[in-house]
């Protein structure tokens, strides 16, 4: 499922295609007919994301809510757009450029007040300028469960997932398995303000690396990854390999339906 930052820079893409623009909006799947037809020949004013969800916003206060889910994705185009091939849920065009939205969980049509009650139910955003990390640390500070759950969790902190989640926990030397009540208030403004500074890079390079310069393939001479994901990684997918630190062996574990992964040498209890 893609991550939060995914969704901040298809945001920033809407805004510099559509942003100020009068589009036309179509359903050639048929799924959300009834609201492309409302959004057609209106100004899109607008896009934003909270952690995995993406509201873009039209003149008259709609909102278009946007949950990829795991198959969803955006496609850009410039030009004229092509006829639709597949089940696209929603097509946005203006002159000269075109986005196509195919299998998301979620695609609809709210009022402002609606938006805001979804966006209401989700914890802070280390990518949004409003967020307020006390509000998760108010919740992760009395519970006995794992941190590596809590991070994960889309109520207490908005947009982390399976990968910034390991990545964060290797990267601060932190047990995954610790309840967060055990953390301290300085590993958590640490993993706040990591959380912040990786997710801005998957903004801005639109994948994710979380390797320090000391341990990339250029400085230490090891192969690079390989993976459908991109981007040069510690821990995770990484089960049964070498940690890039200490050379011990990086495990995985299920923990909530997901697998976890981390480094027990370097991420002591």
């Amino acid at each position: 499922m893609p991550e939060g930052h995914t969704l901040h820079r298809l945001a920033g893409q809407l805004d510099d295609r559509f942003g100020g623009r009068v589009v036309h909006a179509a359903s050639p799947q048929g799924r959300f007919a009834d609201g492309a037809a409302l959004l057609d020949g209106r100004t899109l004013t607008g896009a934003q994301a909270h952690g995995k969800h993406l509201f873009v916003t039209f003149d008259d206060e709609a909102r278009v809510h946007v949950h990829l889910g795991l198959y969803g994705a955006f496609r850009f185009g410039t030009g004229e757009a092509p006829a639709p091939v597949g089940q696209v849920r929603l097509r946005l065009t203006a002159p000269g450029d075109y986005a196509d939205l195919r299998g998301p969980t979620r695609c609809e049509l709210l009022t402002a007040y609606e938006a805001h009650a979804v966006a209401a139910r989700l914890g802070p955003d280390p990518l949004r300028p409003d967020a307020d990390p006390e509000r998760a640390w108010a919740r992760i500070s009395r519970s006995r469960s794992s941190v590596a759950a809590l991070l994960m969790d889309q109520q207490i902190l908005a947009g982390v997932g399976n990968v910034y989640r390991a990545e964060v926990l290797f990267r601060q030397g932190i047990d995954p398995y610790r309840a967060g009540r055990d953390l301290t208030r300085g590993e958590w403004d640490a993993l706040w303000a990591d959380l912040g500074a990786l997710m801005r890079e998957g903004v801005r390079l639109g994948r994710i690396d979380t390797v320090r310069p000391e341990h990339t393939p250029e400085a230490t001479g090891r192969a690079p990854r390989v993976d459908d994901h991109g981007g040069e990684v510690y821990v995770y997918r990484r089960a049964a390999r070498p940690c890039h630190v200490c050379g011990g062996e990086v495990r995985t574990a299920g923990l909530a339906a997901r697998n976890l992964f981390w480094c027990p040498r370097c991420q002591q209890r």
